[in-house]
């Protein structure tokens, strides 16, 4: 009797998940893919909000635009590694 209790809880597990998958397995698969989206939208700059747009259509075609001014700072007399001689061989 505990057998077969055993083998008929097992089946409707076994159901029962098979019934809930083909229920959910379309909601997971839209939100992965939402989700992915996003994170390629952010890594490549993506789609742009209207008032992006809008800034960018402002700005004319060739406009020099310098968002920030380099550093004066650097020095071209840095250590920057040790140069060696070498003689190339035929």
């Amino acid at each position: 009797m505990g057998l077969l209790r055993t083998i008929l809880i097992i089946l409707l597990v076994y159901f029962g998940f098979k019934i809930l998958a083909r229920l959910f397995a379309p909601l997971l698969v839209r939100f992965v893919a939402k989700k992915a989206e996003q994170k390629f939208g952010q890594q490549f700059g993506g789609f742009q909000n209207p008032n992006q747009q809008r800034e960018q259509q402002k700005q004319r075609e060739g406009e020099t635009v310098i968002d920030k001014m380099p550093n004066r700072n650097t020095s071209s007399k840095e250590k920057v590694g040790e140069y060696i001689d070498y003689e190339e061989i035929d």
